[in-house]
């Protein structure tokens, strides 16, 4: 029986593991999806050398830019985004090789394209892990300029302090690329803001549980229209499901 399986810490809120097991019972594949909740990037390894039966895997928090080190090949939107939610395991004999994937962006263009209007010209995106990197890239493709936010400034973001009625008022696209307001956690939010919102903005939250975060309720509050992260990552799924198949 072939193995999939996602690779992260916590798996609490993944549903990858729901997800991919009632797909394979659906369409009658022998095949089983697993979480490997690895406190350390370091047990990645064994992870490859425990389950020689194993051929896809999910990367989640906090390891799609540390597995980079453990990968023999990246596709060209991993190289140029520097993050990997996706790894395929091929096996030639006792020839291991690790090829790394990036299935996010495509998850996050083609589900926030679908609400876009006009005036959705700028974003501010919180975060700079892995999936920030993503959206990133995601809205370069969707000609949309974009400012990162941090909780420390760098020589490419901003804190979250230094967030102004004005700087709100010009950026209608607010992404949460960071884990905060995801299961258990659940009273937690970005702090930006919230009282600068306004009809115009979009708010796109990539944490899918639960279906409605804290982030997105205070945004509804102020007219925001609100977007959590399920058709993304039910995008990226395919997208993951159709490179483990490939020849």
């Amino acid at each position: 029986m072939d193995k999939y399986g996602i690779i992260g810490y916590p798996l609490g809120h993944s549903f990858s593991k729901t997800y991919f097991n009632d797909r394979f019972a659906s369409e009658h594949i022998d095949a089983e999806y697993v979480n490997f909740e690895i406190p350390t990037i370091h047990d990645f390894p064994g992870v490859i050398n425990e389950n020689p039966n194993l051929r896809g895997l999910n990367v989640t928090i906090p390891y799609k830019e540390k597995v980079l080190d453990y990968l023999d090949e990246l596709s060209p939107n991993a190289m140029a985004i520097k993050a990997v939610n996706v790894v395929k395991v091929v096996r030639r004999g006792r020839e291991v090789l690790l090829v790394g994937h990036n299935t996010d962006v495509l998850g996050f263009t083609q589900s926030i394209e679908s609400v876009l209007e006009p005036h959705h010209k700028k974003a501010l995106v919180l975060g700079t892990g892995g999936a920030s990197k993503a959206v990133c890239y995601g809205l370069e493709q969707l000609g949309i300029e974009y400012q990162l936010v941090s909780r420390r400034e760098t020589e490419v973001a901003i804190t979250y302090e230094q967030l102004t009625p004005e700087i709100m008022a010009e950026h209608h696209i607010v992404v949460n690329c960071s884990p905060l307001g995801m299961y258990p956690h659940t009273e937690r939010c970005p702090d930006i803001p919230y009282d600068c919102l306004t009809g115009k903005h979009l708010l796109y939250d990539l944490v899918y549980n639960p279906n409605t975060t804290l982030f997105m309720r205070k945004g509804k509050e102020h007219g925001a229209q609100v977007k959590n992260g399920l058709e993304m990552l039910l995008l990226q799924a395919i997208a993951a499901w159709n490179i483990w198949q490939e020849d």
